[in-house]
């Protein structure tokens, strides 16, 4: 009993096998130092580090302390411990009092302890292996003789009446022993390469990891400089604009203030005059009364009233903004409140779509490239089969997937073409007639180009773009949210348009080209 309480206080907590070179954490927990190595690792990705014991948690990986009094004592402990314990076989002749056999004799099919072995027959029959209880495990099952001998042939072991009678007569045999060395230098050989082969993968994975952080850091970089150039201009931009606003104010403010001390002054005038004129009027005499009210002093108070009431209209009515255009202002930051917000990042995250063009859909004059990607306008009609999927009145070209869910974005290359028309539409959309073109109904939704004339919406689900662009259009669609949004690829991304609506069948991917070439980006 006191030596099962022991080996319970030597087991580690992660493996529960008997201490390996114990270790121990600065909490007083000891681990086998391979299993806290191991454990330390996997918490190596989360930079959690914590004891598996207590749960107590480190600043950072902590050291690893040689426990050198326990690991003398499982020394100790397992050195008082027979090797034979571990088989539980006794010797067969100690009947009274059992004692731990040391060797199994397969001939005469009983175990020895060491008195017993000394005085045991030591003829060549008399094979000796390690203590057994299964020794018919080790005997022929057709022959119930010993089993000495491996076919290399059936990959068995047998019997020295198997060799010469039995059923693998003439076939190539070996010893037990060469048997099984060959047998342990071909695993070893095996485990050896797999273990390259994991090195291998474990190291390719490291590599990849640092470059994903360095990519990642690279873009961090970027996306953290344009933030602040663009809070940077948005900081000037509010500046100059509160100033053009506080500035035209504060002149108004400072005119009124003068028009009311000077309208202040002429009213304390009449007020005064008013006072006289009262006087006179109580006066009997109309001669005092004439000569008074004929006094310019008096009948002068029309004296600088029309300057006045302009300088009063021009203020009153002159407008508050004083030529700052606030709500063309304010509608552009609205504007850009709203792109900032539709800014969605899930295109930075996933993998472009990996998509492909059609054959069935494309309109006769248009050519497909074998890698079904690209689509160029032909000089001569292509010799494509009828079928109804195929457009007949547009050159125009449907992806093979189609989207009913989720999110999604992929990339198209346009710089091969002055002429196209990029975006999605349903598999519903007419094929042939005015309406088959995408854009010119109300199941599609896509971004034009038309040489170098421009114009905005001329219909409901096309939007023309104005200015130049880079070679490359993002179309970023979430089905869930009804959006379907186009951004310019150049550097910063600029967002060009989002059209929201509500989607009520799957969406393909849609090309149109009336001159030169266009492609689907390669997935990346």
């Amino acid at each position: 009993m006191a030596s099962a309480d022991l080996r319970a206080e030597l087991e580690c907590s992660i493996c529960l096998n008997i201490y390996t070179d114990p270790v121990m954490l600065r909490c007083g927990h000891n681990f086998c130092q391979v299993c806290i190595d191991r454990a330390l690792d996997t918490q190596e990705e989360s930079g959690d580090y914590f004891c598996p014991v207590s749960r107590k948690r480190f600043r950072g990986r902590p050291a690893l302390q040689r426990n050198i009094t326990l690991c003398n004592i499982v020394e100790n402990f397992q050195s008082a411990q027979p090797d034979q314990e571990e088989s539980g076989v006794f010797c067969t002749h100690c009947v009274d009092s059992p004692v731990l056999a040391v060797r199994s004799c397969l001939h005469c099919e009983v175990s020895l302890c060491d008195k017993h072995l000394r005085v045991h027959k030591k003829s060549p029959e008399h094979v000796l292996c390690d203590p057994t209880l299964s020794m018919e495990s080790r005997k022929c099952s057709v022959h119930k003789k010993i089993l000495e001998y491996y076919c290399t042939e059936d990959e068995t072991c047998i019997c020295v009446y198997c060799c010469v009678i039995g059923g693998h007569k003439g076939h190539e045999m070996e010893s037990l022993g060469e048997a099984s060395e060959k047998k342990k230098e071909t695993l070893r050989n095996v485990l050896q390469t797999k273990r390259k082969e994991m090195e291998e993968r474990i190291r390719s994975l490291q590599d990849h990891k640092k470059k994903v952080k360095k990519i990642a850091a690279f873009h961090t970089l970027r996306v953290t400089t344009h933030f602040r150039n663009l809070r940077s201009h948005l900081d000037d931009l509010e500046k100059r604009v509160l100033g053009k606003i506080s500035r035209p104010a504060e002149q108004v403010s400072i005119s009124l203030s003068d028009l009311i001390r000077d309208l202040e002054i002429k009213k304390e005038d009449l007020s005064r005059k008013l006072c006289h004129i009262e006087e006179l009027c109580n006066m009997t005499d109309p001669l005092t009364v004439l000569q008074e009210l004929d006094k310019g002093d008096l009948c002068d108070t029309e004296d600088g009233d029309n300057e006045d009431r302009e300088r009063h209209e021009k203020l009153l009515h002159g407008g508050e903004d004083q030529g700052l255009n606030v709500n063309g202002i304010l509608y552009t930051l609205h504007t850009l409140s709203e792109i900032i917000t539709e800014v969605n990042i899930y295109f930075y995250i996933k993998k472009a779509e990996d998509l492909h063009l059609d054959v069935d859909t494309v309109h006769t004059s248009l050519h497909i490239s074998d890698d079904w990607k690209t689509v160029s306008k032909s000089d001569t009609e292509q010799n494509c089969p009828e079928t109804p999927e195929r457009f007949r009145d547009y050159p125009q070209v449907l992806s093979s997937q189609s989207f009913s869910s989720g999110q999604h974005y992929w990339d198209v290359d346009v710089g091969g073409s002055e002429n196209w028309r990029v975006g999605v539409c349903y598999p519903s959309i007419d094929r042939t007639g005015g309406e088959a073109c995408i854009g010119k109904n109300n199941k599609s939704w896509c971004l034009a180009r038309n040489g170098q004339t421009y114009w905005r919406k001329p219909y409901s689900n096309v939007i023309h773009i104005i200015g130049n662009i880079s070679n490359t259009v993002r179309i970023y669609l979430d089905y869930e949210a009804g959006r379907i949004s186009f951004y310019d690829m150049c550097d910063p991304i600029r967002h060009l348009h989002t059209f929201t609506t509500t989607f009520t069948e799957p969406l393909h991917a849609v090309l149109c080209v009336w001159g030169g070439c266009i492609k689907i980006c390669t997935r990346y």
